[in-house]
């Protein structure tokens, strides 16, 4: 799955660029412009997407890069190594930090936790070190979820509440717990798939694939 973000043609914040909107302020960038709270600090040489919205408190780092139409919550930050796709939404109180990477149109719950050293030390540091973490299109990260670096979340996986992630989520899968483990599958639109793997909401079905399950038919 590309990541829409790495075709983007943008340029760096510089400052000013913007028209008064009460207490937001809408940021020039190529192809239009994005909205930021006065509270937030976008640095110099991070990129960010057209109709993104950036709220109160939050930081964005020099050379973080944020696709279109993301809404980043208050109270976030978004390292200089990490990469945001098209439409991901960021709820309050999350750390994205160096080498996390997040396609589109991923839901990172309120509060949840991204790590990016699996053995920190205060006193050894460890930059060169980091592991690398994956979140594919369509995933979500429910609230105060751990995520422990060095793993991918497949497409459209559902992480619960309070979960911590220790190894790979297969795509479509439900997990929960500590450490989370596969609680059943769920289909693309969020909702739970019985044992026939039909989608009682929206009737898309599914086949078995591997250790995994596939869509039965392509979407549009």
């Amino acid at each position: 799955m590309r990541l829409t973000i790495f075709a983007m043609k943008l340029r760096p914040f510089t400052g000013l660029a913007e028209v008064g909107d009460g207490e937001i302020v809408t940021v020039a960038c190529e192809g239009g412009g994005y909205k930021k709270h006065e509270s937030a600090y976008v640095d110099e040489g991070a990129l960010v997407g057209a109709g993104s919205r950036i709220w109160h408190f939050s930081h964005i780092m020099s050379g973080a890069r944020i696709g279109r139409a993301c809404s980043i919550g208050q109270n976030v930050n978004v390292g200089s190594k990490a990469v945001l796709g098209d439409g991901v939404k960021v709820q309050n109180n999350v750390s994205i930090y160096d080498d996390v990477i997040i396609e589109d149109e991923v839901f990172c719950g309120p509060s949840c936790v991204f790590t990016n050293v699996i053995n920190p030390r205060a006193f050894i540091e460890r930059k060169n070190e980091y592991g690398r973490t994956l979140v594919k299109r369509g995933a979500s990260i429910g609230a105060n979820a751990t995520i422990v670096c060095g793993v991918t979340l497949g497409e459209f996986s559902f992480i619960g509440a309070g979960s911590v992630v220790t190894r790979d989520v297969r795509a479509y899968s439900m997990v929960y717990g500590s450490p989370a483990r596969t609680r059943g599958w769920v289909c693309r639109c969020g909702v739970k798939l019985g044992e026939d793997l039909h989608c009682k909401e929206c009737g898309a079905s599914y086949l078995p694939e591997g250790e995994g399950i596939a869509p039965e038919a392509n979407y549009q």
